[in-house]
């Protein structure tokens, strides 16, 4: 099967990519939507079903907190947040604004000492661990007495970028409404799939004679070398001055000389061309010096030569390309959008690591005072990743990592042993891929495919594999899933984690320190957890990490049985037999250590 989706990714993915083009104007960071709800054949148990059900809609309260300096209350928090309360904790030494999903513990269940933090898998959101009342592991958990809470890392999610304390209530509804609009352009789409426009041949004359009619009118444009010169001086100046401290010199010149090589299709003339060459010689220099106080007068000079050049280069060809204002300032323009998304989208695994999910646990230690000072945590995927990582820093560096237990669901710092369709990102391993594809819009892409992975005649129905086994999902709540979970990945995260399938297993971003080196030394008790036919994270994988932890601190448990049920990557959270046979596995493992 994982044979199978790697030889098939390439040219099926090609389908959904070119849906998910349609999409580039919509808010690439997936949604969140709340569907109706529907019964599903095993129901969540809660201690006292009575008294439970009555915490469970009183818990429900319209608040929304944050803690920037300043306590702010606000009485109504977004929509699309399910769950008791919304706070948000700023990053050190960053932009971001990290969301905090709280949900109450229910006040029957036993009183619990330690705080429970969840972390979701890479680029996804909170809604993962909370897909429906029925469905939902966070609500399940604080059912149990937790105090539960989600971290959406910068990104994801509710996450905000740049945003000011005073106006953060007005963002988080802003990027609501974003979210909500973004999940309507999905919607959209895949009721475009689903119904293909009907096209005669009447229509399809029509449409060639209008284009035919436009053609003169687009012979028209005029050239305007005073705005492209200014266009061309600024993206070069975009490069010096935004982006010196942030690429490397031999990152630098691959930026340069792709802008380079797309402005040099534009000359068809020989003598142009080197004209061209010794122009771009210059500019080049001027940006590798990185002087940017006294290069800004010779970069607009050169880039007026770079216009003039592609002018004259216009005037020597017949028939003159009509529309060469309008292509090189496309030229331009897209090249500053993949700048800016360089930018935007600038970090990897160590940002989570040392900056995103520490200042989530010393929000939640601080909201909640545990005695001890330590809280329980679970991830699943790249959350389990996080907190193995964790583990094995904090022994290295003689800290306390203010863990008690540890739960990881479809986690492993190493995959070199396994199958794992996680192989299928080995081709960003390039650094230079990561600036030519700076993000992945794997929300963007998932809404794509998902119509075809789900109706006749299923082009890409192996994907669903690798997210859920057969019946193991309710069709709606797998909908949800794959509509709402994931968000876009910057190309630096996913070159960070193919390190995982590399010898010595997943390292830090300079290569000089491998996380499962000292996770032998770890004194916190962890349960890892497989699925018996998770392609994405298979149970060998999980084992490499398991073996490596002292036997008297490490549980290791594969679910799903040969003849069935399966379960796949996301099973673990949200199948349907999870709130039975999961769940309860891991609420015992965490009472043995509260």
């Amino acid at each position: 099967m994982v044979l199978q989706a790697a030889t098939q990714f390439n040219t099926d993915m090609r389908s959904a990519i070119h849906i998910a083009s349609s999409l580039r104007d919509r808010d690439s960071i997936t949604s969140l939507r709340r569907f109706s709800i529907w019964p599903l054949p095993q129901p969540m148990k809660l201690p006292n079903s009575r008294s439970a059900a009555r915490w469970s809609l009183t818990a429900l309260v319209r608040s929304f907190s944050i803690d920037s300096g300043e306590a702010v209350q606000v009485t109504s928090k977004p929509p699309i947040c399910t769950a008791d309360e919304l706070h948000y904790v700023t990053v050190p030494n960053s932009d971001w604004r990290l969301a905090l999903w709280r949900y109450h513990p229910n006040p029957q269940a036993p009183l619990r000492n330690h705080p429970l933090l969840l972390l979701s898998g890479v680029g996804t959101n909170a809604i993962g661990y909370d897909l429906s009342p029925e469905s939902s592991f966070a609500r399940y958990m604080s059912g149990q007495g937790f105090d539960t809470w989600i971290l959406e890392m910068r990104g994801a999610g509710l996450s905000l970028y740049n945003s000011d304390a005073k106006a953060i209530e007005h963002s988080a509804l802003t990027r609501s409404a974003q979210i909500e609009a973004a999940i309507e352009a999905s919607t959209e789409l895949e009721a475009s799939v689903e119904q293909p426009p009907i096209v005669n041949d009447v229509d399809v004359a029509e449409s060639d004679i209008s284009d035919a009619e436009e053609v003169p009118m687009a012979m028209a444009t005029m050239w305007d070398d005073s705005k492209l010169t200014t266009e061309l001086t600024e993206t070069f100046m975009l490069l010096s001055e935004r982006l010196s401290g942030f690429l490397s010199e031999t990152q630098l010149r691959i930026m340069s000389d792709k802008l380079f090589d797309q402005i040099s299709r534009f000359i068809e003339d020989t003598q142009l061309i080197d004209r061209f060459n010794e122009i771009r010689v210059n500019l080049s220099s001027l940006l590798e010096s990185r002087d940017n106080s006294s290069i800004a007068g010779q970069i607009r000079d050169l880039s007026e030569k770079l216009v003039n050049i592609i002018e004259e280069g216009q005037r020597s060809v017949s028939p003159q390309l009509f529309d060469l204002q309008e292509r090189f300032t496309t030229t331009i323009e897209d090249f500053q959008n993949q700048l800016d998304l360089i930018l935007k989208y600038d970090w990897d695994f160590d940002h989570y690591l040392d900056e995103d999910v520490p200042a989530a646990m010393e929000y939640v230690k601080s909201q909640c005072k545990p005695k001890d000072g330590k809280l329980l945590a679970i991830g699943h995927s790249m959350g389990g990743i996080l907190l193995y990582a964790m583990l094995s820093r904090c022994v290295f560096e003689g800290r306390d990592s203010s863990l008690a237990a540890v739960v990881t669901l479809a986690s492993s710092l190493d995959y070199t042993s396994s199958k794992s369709s996680l192989k299928l990102l080995l081709p960003l391993a390039d650094p230079a891929q990561s600036l030519n594809v700076p993000v992945v819009p794997l929300g963007a892409l998932l809404s794509a495919a998902y119509p075809l992975s789900s109706r006749p005649p299923y082009i890409l129905s192996w994907l669903n594999n690798l997210i859920s086994a057969e019946n193991m999902m309710h069709p709606e709540l797998l909908k949800k899933l794959v509509l709402n979970n994931f968000c876009t990945v910057p190309a630096k995260l996913l070159l960070q984690l193919t390190t995982a399938f590399r010898d010595g297993g997943l390292c830090n971003r300079s290569g000089t320190f491998f996380y499962k080196d000292h996770l032998a030394r770890s004194e916190v008790p962890v349960l890892a957890v497989a699925g018996d036919q998770d392609l994405i994270c298979p149970p060998e994988a999980v084992y490499e990490t398991v073996k490596l932890i002292p036997e008297d601190l490490v549980t290791f448990k594969v679910f799903g049985d040969p003849g069935g049920p399966h379960y796949a990557h996301y099973d673990l959270v949200g199948g349907r037999l999870a709130v039975d046979q999961v769940y309860p596995c891991i609420v015992q493992f965490l009472n043995i250590y509260d």
